[in-house]
């Protein structure tokens, strides 16, 4: 099954993968939140336009065509999330990413972090713990999406996967131009 990595324990628990003491967040399982058709990216929150969610899917289906890495996204507000239901939508894997932008409550609409992965384990010696905790640290905290935008804070996030999936390796989040 898929491991959990950095702020990922904050996404599977935002999905209703998990249950953290923590979080006390209530499991969900909304499959009728999901798209009929199959797709990468759910954006339940209307963060990105028609050609921005095209552009991130192809940038999601070189990936993939090219390194076997599933990248997926999904914009939600819990608890209206499709949850549990993702798992078996998207056929979650040990390759496979689930990147949650979720604002939470916090000021402004936005939590102290926009975004959070549920990683698989196939990624625990490529992209360890910390390279998460510092992606969502700094391309998904409140500042960096407040300057930006929720739909840059995706972006750039994906474009980060996307260099160290195909470098092979990231300890840090690399340095790369805005898209």
């Amino acid at each position: 099954g898929g491991g959990l990595l950095g702020g990922a324990a904050a996404a599977a628990a935002a999905l209703g993968l998990t249950e953290p003491a923590h979080a006390r967040r209530e499991g969900v399982n909304r499959p009728e939140l999901l798209p009929k058709e199959q797709t990468t990216v759910i954006d339940l929150q209307g963060y990105l336009t028609n050609g921005q969610r095209r552009k991130l899917q192809r940038l999601i289906a070189s990936l993939e065509e090219e390194t076997g890495v599933k990248l997926r996204v999904i914009t939600q507000r819990y608890p209206e999330t499709p949850g549990l239901a993702v798992k078996d939508y998207w056929g979650v894997d040990d390759m496979t990413i689930v990147m949650v932008a979720d604002p939470g409550k916090g000021e402004a609409g936005y939590g102290a972090n926009l975004l959070n992965f549920n990683v698989g384990d196939g990624f625990r010696l490529s992209l360890p713990t910390q390279f998460w905790t510092r992606l969502v640290n700094t391309m998904g905290n409140r500042y960096a999406v407040r300057a930006d935008g929720p739909d840059m804070a995706i972006f750039n996030a994906a474009n980060a996967i996307d260099f160290c999936s195909r470098k092979k390796y990231c300890g840090d989040v690399p340095k790369l131009p805005n898209l």
